[in-house]
């Protein structure tokens, strides 16, 4: 299995698709990445040479920030936005939509399952 980013990408899988599985490189910086090195992007992970890997491994580190580093990144800056109470900030602490989305209906996935209400338990009749 080779491993990228510290990531064991998929044997089976063509190139392409593997690199998708390192968190920040989707299918169009795979596809750059592969053009960039000369790599045919159908051929499978297990057909590479270690070569091709570590060509792969090393532009990846000097030309992208991905995984550790990216995820840090990205809560470090929601973390800024709570910090200074910006709308976006407060959105995010409030567990609601960011973008702008709407609330009064969906929005399960921000907001969690639905919270019953009004929901009484009836009253044992002992007799």
């Amino acid at each position: 299995m080779a491993r990228i980013s510290g990531i064991d990408i998929p044997r089976e899988k063509h190139i392409v698709i593997a690199l998708t599985y390192i968190f920040g490189i989707g299918r169009s910086i795979a596809k750059k990445i592969l053009a960039d090195l000369n790599i045919d992007a159908a051929r499978k992970t297990k057909d590479l040479t270690e070569d091709e890997i570590v060509k792969i491994r090393t532009y990846i580190d000097n030309n992208f920030k991905v995984e550790g580093d990216l995820r840090r990144e990205v809560t470090q800056n929601i973390k800024r936005l709570i910090e200074i109470n910006s709308y976006r900030g407060i959105r995010h602490k409030r567990g609601l939509p960011v973008r702008g989305q709407r609330t009064h209906t969906n929005a399960r996935t921000r907001k969690g399952r639905k919270k019953p209400v009004g929901i009484k338990t009836k009253a044992r009749v002992t007799g």
